[in-house]
């Protein structure tokens, strides 16, 4: 088992490769990645999350046990299928969505809600330039356009899309390799860069792995370093390299400032594009809650999407399945719609609007549109902060029974006792199991949308965000994320107990049981 923690205090050649390794857990947090396996010439796998050390037998059919799968189809609004959309931008007309699991571009016309796919093969998870559907995307994240064209994250290349045509090229960043170069289009190097916005002359990105922003200037696609350093992790304000910053989100820019999502340090920062100056406007570095108030005083959990509408920042705060407004001209931020531990999926006025995934958003100047890992775009009318789903239709929720009628809100984690499976249902914050022989989902632990930390036994316990989990046979052990602990569970009965870590204090001390600390197992 793995342990995430926000703050790794280390120098030299083990930061990088400690860098490396959190930044793959960090972006499991905030993506759906279902699971993970390797091939091989026998019927024997090992695999992740299973027993340990134990081998299971696969026949290597794949059939859908419980829960409804996402799609593709384009059509008119909710007739329309998404798999985990992703990235989302607008020219005002349009909405341009990187649909991630899908592994192509698709536009909606906001006009009349028509889904259709720009660019991108379905199923093709390679880099390769072409026209429409003759282009390939491996991972496209997000985007950004100057009106004419798209400007596209793919893995750790920047991709360009002509609107008109369809036609994708690559501009920047090496197809073979991660790493941090400067340099002239495919000379330079990325490393996992998880935003991207434009001024019309350069592209800004959030290089988030080597925790620093660069720019491309796209008449000549040169790329710099314009504030931050790959070299260490950290939160603390200053001019160009003297800035840290934590895992990055997205960020925009109103053409003099940069505004960027610093995820992990759970804070909104400023850059100054003359001077690379860094400032912090809200949120505080390892404080991780969702509390309105003004500049520091603020706070968020893991703020990922950021675009501005007049004098606002709007921000997706993923962790707490909201959308959260900054007032530049006060530092006041306040929750425009959905409520911090409130996760689900139902339209709605404000913070009677739930969330489940959300991830990057854009605006036309009237409304907001948010890319929700559900598989949907939710709309906010920024007048009225009404919610209503505008393409797609969402698979999450809360439902035990056999079969696709069952529910999940972000299934996290895996395991099997060879019986049943085990899963971390995370924002349910409950534990579900499913029989193998059946496919009848239960919930074991925990109560559906009651978040807390409380041992017990089976409805009676309370789970914060639960994240990783895996077994003995006899017991299951699950990090439960936001409340900084491990909780064990008696398969046979359902009993909940706190292993290690005490609810509510973060920190790094070895120890033995409620001594030790930790600060956001995964």
């Amino acid at each position: 088992m793995l342990i995430l923690s926000h703050s790794i205090l280390v120098t030299g050649d083990r930061l990088k490769l400690q860098r490396n390794v959190t930044f793959f857990l960090w972006v499991c947090l905030i993506l759906i990645l279902p699971a993970c396996g390797s091939s091989s010439s026998s019927s024997s796998f090992s695999m992740g999350g299973s027993v340990q050390g134990k081998a299971l037998q696969l026949s290597r059919t794949v059939s859908t046990i419980a829960g409804v799968s996402p799609g593709f189809t384009d059509g008119i609004g909710t007739s329309a299928r998404f798999n985990q959309p992703y990235g989302i931008t607008s020219d005002g007309t349009n909405l341009y969505i990187a649909d991630r699991n899908n592994h192509v571009i698709r536009k909606i016309v906001i006009a009349t809600q028509e889904v259709t796919t720009l660019a991108g093969n379905v199923g093709s998870t390679d880099i390769l330039d072409g026209i429409g559907t003759a282009a390939h995307f491996a991972n496209p994240a997000c985007l950004t356009t100057d009106g004419n064209n798209l400007y596209v994250v793919d893995a750790s290349v920047i991709r360009k899309i002509v609107i008109a045509t369809g036609a994708v090229t690559t501009i920047a960043g090496d197809v073979n390799a991660q790493g941090y170069l400067n340099g002239i289009g495919t000379a330079a190097k990325f490393n996992n860069p998880s935003g991207i916005t434009t001024d019309g002359t350069n592209l800004y990105i959030a290089d988030s792995g080597n925790t620093s922003i660069r720019k491309i200037v796209l008449a000549t696609t040169e790329v710099t370093t314009l504030a931050g350093t790959n070299e260490y992790f950290g939160s603390s304000d200053g001019v160009k390299s003297l800035a840290r910053f934590g895992w990055l989100g997205g960020l925009v820019t109103d053409g003099t400032n940069l505004y960027v999502a610093d995820s992990s340090n759970s804070k909104i920062r400023k850059v100054d594009i003359a001077t690379g100056e860094v400032t912090t406007l809200a949120g505080l570095a390892g404080s991780f809650a969702s509390i309105d108030g003004v500049g520091i005083n603020a706070r968020f959990g893991n703020p990922v999407g950021i675009t501005k509408v007049g004098t606002n920042l709007y921000i997706t705060d993923s962790a707490f399945s909201s959308i959260r407004r900054l007032d530049l001209t006060t530092g006041a931020v306040t929750t425009l719609a959905g409520s911090a531990r409130v996760s689900g999926f139902a339209d709605g006025i404000g913070t009677a609007a739930t969330f489940t995934a959300t991830a990057h958003l854009t605006s036309d100047g009237t409304n907001l549109f948010i890319a929700e890992s559900n598989c949907t775009v939710r709309k906010v009318v920024l007048a009225t902060t009404e919610v209503t789903t505008f393409a797609g239709k969402a698979s999450s929720g809360f439902n035990d029974g056999a079969d696709a009628t069952a529910r999940f809100n972000y299934p996290n984690d895996i395991t099997t006792d060879g019986l049943n499976l085990y899963v971390t249902d995370t924002f349910n914050y409950v534990i579900r199991k499913i029989e193998l022989a059946t496919g009848m989902v239960s919930t074991l632990a925990g109560t559906a949308l009651s978040y807390g930390t409380a041992d017990g036994v089976g409805a009676v316990a309370r789970f914060g965000h639960l994240k990783g989990i895996t077994t003995d046979k006899r017991n299951l052990y699950v990090t439960d994320y936001d409340n900084y602990t491990i909780r064990k569970i008696v398969i046979a009965t359902g009993e909940v107990t706190t292993l290690a870590g005490t609810a509510g204090v973060n920190g790094s001390d070895d120890g033995v049981g409620a001594a030790a600390n930790f600060n956001s197992p995964y």
